[in-house]
């Protein structure tokens, strides 16, 4: 469903008489579900009024039907869920783009939403709006302390869980779930990398805004003080290889966030953006045999469309494609770069906002 559709049978959010209590109103959205499970800002209609102020859409406009509830994304319901989460204004019309990229085919938000596995949304900033929304790309961009990235990535996931219906334990089967469902969301650190910005080598403006979804596992850290770009690109390679991975069975898309000091290294020692991705593309190909027998089973039976028969002896790649891995460079001084593992079934999906 796009923008302009009709929503003439899409209900308004209905109005509740809530106590002036602060933890008893936590209290009634813990008990009802509305919850992540940290205190809430009430989303009185003053807050919600100004959240809508901040985008030129009205507020009953349906901005995605979410799985798995399929239950319709309307600027009003976003602009409550990013009330709740402590968002600034400003932040909606990204946190609007983020919602239509889940919404994409592509992403499989179904799978992503209802699976064992720990998957959730990463939600990456490019272009001039990652510094007028102020957020991080630097030191600890994945981690604590900033204002955007917390309230960013905790409206998508309040988005997820109210409006998607992925509660944990019903619709939402997570064996585990992981840290990063709280919030996951930063800023790609453009200045500081030798190589053409996420959003441009994926076709948009220089100066345009987007925002990426990524369908991510979890983090890995990659601690190398090496100075020598072909043995950080096999360092890199043998972090990423794991013989139980979705990524393998599935032939999947993994991401790199890149730190600042092992980028220079990298480009310093001839690698391009384009044959970084190919070297760790045909450094992390691992023979089939390496998996456990029911999931090696499993992997025939998903790969066999692409890869054609596939035997013990058959080297896996990772994704389809060199193209199929996402890099980015991100974060501040220091020897560490981040594998993040990804679903397998999903691709990632790039929207520009303004």
């Amino acid at each position: 469903m796009t923008a302009s559709t009709s929503a003439a049978t899409v209900p308004p959010a209905a109005l509740l008489d809530a106590p002036d209590d602060l933890e008893a109103i936590n209290r009634l959205y813990r008990e009802r579900g509305w919850s992540d499970g940290l205190p809430v800002v009430p989303p009185t209609e003053a807050r919600v009024a100004r959240m809508l102020d901040a985008v030129k859409r009205g507020r009953a406009d349906v901005v995605a039907l979410l799985a798995p509830a399929f239950n319709a994304a309307t600027v009003e319901r976003i602009a409550i869920n990013a009330v709740m989460s402590g968002c600034a204004p400003h932040v909606m019309p990204a946190l609007i783009a983020a919602v239509e990229a889940i919404a994409d085919p592509v992403f499989n938000l179904q799978a992503i939403q209802t699976t064992t596995n720990p998957a959730t949304v990463w939600v990456v900033v490019n272009g001039p709006a990652s510094n007028t929304l102020g957020v991080n790309a630097t030191f600890n961009c994945l981690g604590e302390g900033t204002w955007t990235n917390a309230t960013l990535g905790r409206a998508m996931r309040l988005v997820l869980r109210n409006v998607g219906g992925a509660l944990p334990g019903a619709l939402d089967r997570a064996t585990h779930g992981q840290p990063g469902r709280y919030s996951f969301c930063c800023a790609e650190n453009a200045s500081a990398s030798p190589w053409e910005p996420l959003h441009v080598e994926r076709g948009f403006a220089p100066g345009q805004s987007t925002v990426t979804v990524v369908g991510a596992e979890g983090t890995m850290n990659m601690n190398s003080h090496s100075k020598d770009a072909d043995e950080v690109v096999r360092v890199f390679a043998e972090t990423i290889v794991h013989p139980p991975s979705n990524e393998y069975t599935h032939g999947g898309e993994p991401w790199l966030i890149v730190g600042p000091e092992h980028a220079e290294i990298l480009q310093r020692g001839g690698y391009s953006k384009s044959r970084f991705k190919s070297a760790i593309w045909e450094a992390t190909k691992m023979p089939g045999q390496r998996m456990a027998a029911r999931d090696f089973e499993r992997a025939v039976q998903s790969r066999r469309g692409e890869l054609g028969e596939i035997t013990a002896d058959t080297l896996l790649p990772i994704a389809p494609s060199a193209d199929g891995i996402g890099v980015i460079v991100a974060g501040g001084p220091g020897t560490h770069s981040v594998y993040v593992p990804c679903f397998g079934n999903s691709r990632a999906v790039t929207k520009a906002f303004a």
